[in-house]
């Protein structure tokens, strides 16, 4: 059982861009109603794929560089990292199963 990693400014290149598998990062903050509804979806996927992939989870009023790197605009967003590169954004609230199939996990 994994739980998603906390990514800050200062160690976001080591926990994602040299990750050696897909990262999915998900871009949320305290105040922000659809990252709380969001938040139990990227729980369970770390829980039950973090063997595939690793779930990383950035506070952007904490981490406002990372996110102004990325263009993050809206909450939540979520990237889907690989090899240190964006492959997909994701934007706003998103079911599981939906997620799942983004991510190609199965």
């Amino acid at each position: 059982m994994s739980k998603p990693v906390k990514v800050t400014d200062g160690n976001f290149s080591s926990e994602v861009l040299s990750a050696d598998k897909k990262v999915l990062v998900d871009f949320w903050a305290e105040w922000c109603g659809p990252c709380r509804m969001v938040a139990p979806v990227v729980e369970d996927i770390a829980n039950e794929y973090g063997d595939q992939i690793k779930v990383a989870k950035l506070n952007v009023d904490e981490n406002q560089s990372t996110a102004s790197r990325y263009g993050i605009m809206s909450i939540p967003t979520m990237l889907v990292m690989e090899d240190g590169k964006v492959k997909d954004k994701l934007v706003g609230y998103m079911p599981k199963d939906k997620l799942v199939n983004k991510l190609g996990l199965k």
